[in-house]
């Protein structure tokens, strides 16, 4: 079997994961995860399929065949690389005010820490009483099995602290 992980991008419309789908399945494949959202307007994918083998090439023509009704769609093998390392699955939130490079300062936290995002999903929304503009993440991490957890969380509690926002950091087992 051909592992492929696909992102797809297009003008949001109705009908859109019918046709991914309809091909992945006319081609003898197999949908197994993905996560799609409406951004700006515009429709944006990411997903995982495994196909046979000799049905890889034509799969991924026909799903070329879709940029001329305007679905862009990149295809990339899936699986290869190295093994990742003993990680420590743990998951990341942040809520608070909104303001730009509260991505950029978290991520390089975990990034100077060899800790690798995993997942992540982001909003901004009206604070139900202020109406002021809220931003929250939710984070999946893999946390080197070398890095303390209580210091990781002094570390984001202090980074918390000075972008004035709420940072929490549980265990996934535990957060469910």
């Amino acid at each position: 079997m051909t592992d492929l992980v696909l992102t797809l991008i297009a003008a949001d419309r109705p009908g859109i994961v019918e046709s991914v789908s309809a091909i992945v399945a006319g081609h003898g494949g197999n949908w197994l995860e993905g996560r799609m959202a409406r951004l700006a307007g515009r429709f944006a994918g990411i997903l995982r399929v495994e196909v046979p083998d000799d049905r890889a090439a034509a799969l991924l023509a026909a799903l070329a065949d879709l940029e001329r009704v305007g679905l862009r769609v990149v295809a990339e093998s899936g699986g290869g690389g190295a093994p990742a390392a003993e990680l420590r699955a743990m998951e990341v939130e942040l809520l608070g005010l909104d303001r730009p490079g509260l991505v950029r300062e978290i991520s390089h936290l975990l990034a100077g820490r060899g800790i690798n995002v995993e997942e992540l999903s982001t909003d901004v929304y009206s604070a139900p009483m202020s109406g002021d503009a809220m931003f929250r993440a939710r984070a999946r991490v893999g946390v080197p099995a070398h890095i303390d957890g209580d210091d990781l969380r002094r570390s984001l509690e202090r980074l918390a602290g000075d972008l004035m926002v709420e940072i929490k950091l549980a265990d996934v087992d535990k957060a469910r």
